[in-house]
């Protein structure tokens, strides 16, 4: 029988996917002082593209220099020139012609990171509206955008598009989940506003649609466009699933090339297949809980109403999960996270049928497997310590493998939660000095 995860897929722009694999989108933090590309970057990608997946989606690559989702971003900034001139367009290059190696695509995410700006990196984010992340006290009261400002990212985003797409990466995808600008103009939450920018759900979800018309009027109609779409914010009063069902339709007529369904965001981090906040979180439906992919059960319903291909990622582990969410239709791409973290030919393996299990050691990043110290922990500070230590382990993982470094899996979550802090600040400290 033809293995269902190596069978092609046609994309309505005419491109064609190798197989239904996709490396989804992480963070790498690893770009340098001046956000540009960097060889690790390269080493990295070099890495994943010889691993199998006919799909790579590059962690988030910022449109604004000022206001990034963690230092060591890539940023693409018209207003900045050291990410958009002839050296740093170089380093873009590089990156996608390593990427690319094996032949598989490469899309670049774009991004921006709103609100969720951690401090040490911009005591003056933007939002559609001034309400400010309440996690921890790392997070400042955002600015709320002007008209003109919305109407420049709207340009901007286009712009970064065309520069992906002249240096070389096969495609790009509109970050539109998460609680990072585009979401956070989607959910009434983050978005007060009382022009033709908020309101309605139309009015919401007007920033992600003028952005994916920008987006495609700057590619052209044959280069792969994708938008990730929360599925639910699984925040009270927050995006709902009705609200995704809708802008679902709005995003028919826009000629989006692939779907990519998660959920969630920093104050819920159901990307990561936990809760935040007890009293502020929405029920997961139990029918979701039993699945193996977090999103699959949200998928079901979108796909009745989507026009477009659709991808899910978040939690897949066996092939027989993939296989049956490939036969049920409800997704046509499996999207893999962690484990490309950690075994960066993962996608190869299982297409050799040499696996029929993807590595999972988020099972054991925790403080205490149950109770007050657990991920499940009433407190959110145990919770945070628990995500961050966790998100912290694999970031490191990534970076050996940028280093051409073996992976430790000894390594401790404390220990990687203290790194990770230790470098996201030492990261923070090289931007002030650069300005």
């Amino acid at each position: 029988m033809p293995d269902p995860l190596a069978q092609p897929f046609p994309l309505p722009c005419g491109a064609i996917l190798g197989n239904r694999l996709c490396k989804a989108a992480m963070t790498e933090g690893l770009g340098d002082a001046r956000l540009r590309a960097t060889e690790r970057l390269d080493r990295l990608y070099e890495a994943w593209s010889e691993g199998g997946a006919g799909l790579l989606l590059t962690g988030n690559v910022m449109i604004d220099h000022r206001v990034l989702e963690r230092p060591g971003n890539v940023a693409i900034d018209p207003t900045f020139a050291p990410t958009v001139d002839a050296a740093a367009r170089d380093r873009l290059r590089r990156w996608a012609a390593a990427g690319t190696r094996a032949g598989n695509h490469l899309w670049m995410q774009v991004s921006h990171a709103g609100r969720q700006s951690p401090r040490y990196v911009t005591c003056r984010p933007v939002a559609p509206s001034d309400v400010q992340l309440d996690l921890m006290g790392n997070y400042a009261r955002p600015r709320a955008l002007r008209e003109d400002e919305i109407e420049a990212l709207v340009r901007r985003f286009g712009e970064v598009a065309a520069i992906a797409r002249d240096t070389g990466f096969t495609g790009v995808q509109v970050h539109g989940a998460h609680g990072y600008l585009i979401s956070s103009f989607l959910s009434p939450v983050t978005n007060r506003r009382t022009d033709a920018w908020g309101g309605s759900l139309a009015n919401r979800a007007r920033f992600l649609l003028e952005v994916v018309r920008s987006v495609r009027r700057a590619v052209g109609p044959d280069f792969p466009v994708s938008v990730k779409l929360n599925s639910d914010d699984f925040r009270k009063g927050g995006f709902s699933h009705a609200d995704c069902l809708g802008v679902v339709q709005m995003l028919n007529g826009e000629s989006v090339d692939l779907l990519e369904i998660s959920g969630g965001n920093y104050e819920q981090p159901r990307l990561l297949g936990i809760s935040g906040r007890d009293g502020d979180a929405v029920e997961v439906r139990a029918s979701t809980r039993v699945r193996e992919a977090y999103f699959l059960d949200y998928a079901t319903a979108i796909r009745r109403v989507a026009a477009m291909p659709l991808m899910v990622t978040g939690g897949f582990r066996t092939r027989a999960g993939m296989e049956a969410a490939l036969a049920s239709g409800d997704t046509d791409v499996i999207g893999i996270g962690r484990p490309f973290c950690t075994h960066p030919d993962v996608a190869r393996r299982l297409l050799d049928r040499e696996i029929d299990e993807l590595p999972a050691f988020e099972h054991r990043l925790h403080l205490r497997p149950r109770g007050r110290l657990s991920p499940a922990s009433p407190w959110l500070a145990a919770k945070m310590v628990n995500v961050l230590g966790a998100q912290g382990w694999y970031y490191q993982q990534m970076e050996r493998l940028a280093d051409a470094r073996p992976i430790e899996p000894r390594r401790g979550m404390l220990r990687s939660f203290a790194r990770y802090w230790w470098n996201d600040l030492t990261r923070a400290a090289a931007l002030r000095r650069r300005e």
